[in-house]
């Protein structure tokens, strides 16, 4: 966020010298001489930071800063006093002023405190979009992690997520592709549907049909109209996974809907217009496919508008612990499991591992971590089966047993009951018992 102030200040000279020492500041200044040219340009959606003069001509600075905190009361006002006035700045404080400054004041008193108030503005800002954001899009993901490469893509998805141009996202199997355009469709602030299509996963007779839809009759087994995902996604996103495996004739069909916004379902003569916006996945490099004749070099750069790279999980390794701590305690609520333990010797090895399948590997990793059967757990487990009584030690190993094998069968409990070859009645028995959930939402 660009860094904005408005100066009040009636002395003309101290106005002109004050807004100089922002600009060098790297602040865009919008100078005033009284309060209600202030009022004039303040909004409850304003980016940046008031600083006022508490004595101004007509209204007063405090008159302003009331007015200011009705406006948006975490909008940060500084307010400049005389010299020695302190009853002046205790209330400007009370009446919810960000901070004070007294006359004469040097300019790195004044540049420290308006730079601490842009923080805090861009703070409050930025929690106010995510907070809209989940509440159009409650079920959109975190994204965890503090490290310098995770900051970098959080303010890529600030800056380009409410742009609605349509993205490329390079990255590893199990970086995150997914949850990241996700989390652009919620910043996007579009209402429509986030539509999810694993390229890879459709054979490439049924392709088209899914894709772009059909009309009936359009080919053998067509009996009634169906809606592609694309019209589906229609006023929101479609995600095109894996994208670098879609065939070279689909391909074709794509850039063109791209290019037109306008689809035309099989069968059909007439032309659907379609407002989607696109973020398609790789984890191939696409231009080194376009080059081998691979992949269509226009498509490439239709969909590349923007390029989101992600980062390998060892290339932001402090990021471990929050990842490790966030899907345990998802395991943990899930499996109806107790936290488990490790010590700083487990966090320095995990944090120096190379985790080949990235963040998805760490939280399968979690979920073993939980279920108590990773190494570093294996004597807490050991314990557990260990100790009480022989009905205890048997019912521990049992639950245990139970837990794996919905955890196998990805928590179906048909599956993992014909694993434990029990009935499935007996299972369910057997979960109410253990106090056992399916984790299925």
């Amino acid at each position: 966020m660009n860094a904005q102030a408005i100066l009040v200040e009636d002395e003309a000279s101290l106005r002109l010298a004050t807004a100089q020492t922002l600009e060098l500041g790297g602040f865009s200044v919008q100078a005033c001489s009284s309060a209600e040219e202030a009022l004039a340009l303040l909004r409850a959606d304003f980016g940046g930071v008031l600083v006022t003069d508490v004595r101004l001509p007509g209204r007063s600075g405090l008159e302003l800063l009331a007015q200011a905190v009705a406006l948006d009361a975490e909008l940060p006002v500084i307010v400049v006093t005389g010299h020695g006035d302190v009853s002046m700045a205790v209330e400007a404080m009370r009446s919810g002023a960000y901070d004070f400054i007294e006359k004469p004041f040097a300019s790195e008193r004044l540049m420290d405190a308006v730079r601490r108030a842009q923080e805090r503005r861009n703070l409050v800002l930025e929690n106010r979009q995510l907070r809209t954001a989940r509440a159009l899009h409650p079920d959109t993901p975190d994204l965890i992690g503090r490290s310098p490469a995770m900051e970098q893509l959080k303010l890529t998805i600030r800056n380009v997520g409410p742009a609605g141009v349509d993205i490329l996202i390079n990255g590893q199997t199990g970086t995150g592709k997914e949850v990241v355009a996700r989390v652009l469709h919620a910043a996007s602030g579009r209402k429509g549907n986030f539509v999810a299509i694993n390229c890879g996963a459709l054979p490439e007779s049924v392709f088209e049909s899914e894709i772009f839809g059909h009309e009936p009759g359009a080919f053998t087994g067509a009996q009634k109209r169906r809606v592609g995902k694309l019209e589906y996604a229609n006023g929101g996103t479609v995600f095109l996974d894996e994208i670098e495996t879609m065939p070279m004739s689909l391909q074709v069909k794509l850039l063109r809907v791209l290019q037109e916004r306008r689809l035309e379902r099989l069968g059909a003569n007439e032309a659907v217009p379609l407002d989607c916006r696109v973020i398609a996945a790789s984890k191939a490099n696409l231009l080194q496919l376009s080059a081998e004749g691979r992949f269509r070099e226009d498509l490439y750069y239709r969909i590349g508008v923007v390029t989101i790279d992600l980062p390998r999980l060892n290339e932001r390794r402090d990021d471990i612990p929050l990842l490790l701590a966030h899907f345990v305690q998802e395991a943990a609520l899930r499996y109806q499991r107790p936290l488990p333990q490790w010590s700083a010797q487990d966090m320095a090895a995990w944090q120096a591992a190379d985790w080949p399948g990235n963040v998805r590997e760490l939280r399968n990793f979690a979920e073993r971590l939980t279920l108590g059967l990773a190494p570093q757990a294996a004597a807490a487990q050991a314990a557990e089966y260990t100790s009480g009584s022989l009905p205890q030690q048997v019912d521990a190993y049992e639950r245990d047993l139970i837990l794996r094998a919905l955890a196998e069968a990805d928590h179906n409990v048909g599956i993992a009951a014909d694993r434990l070859m029990v009935p499935r009645k007996t299972l369910y028995d057997k979960m109410k018992k253990y106090q056992i959930s399916t984790g299925r939402k």
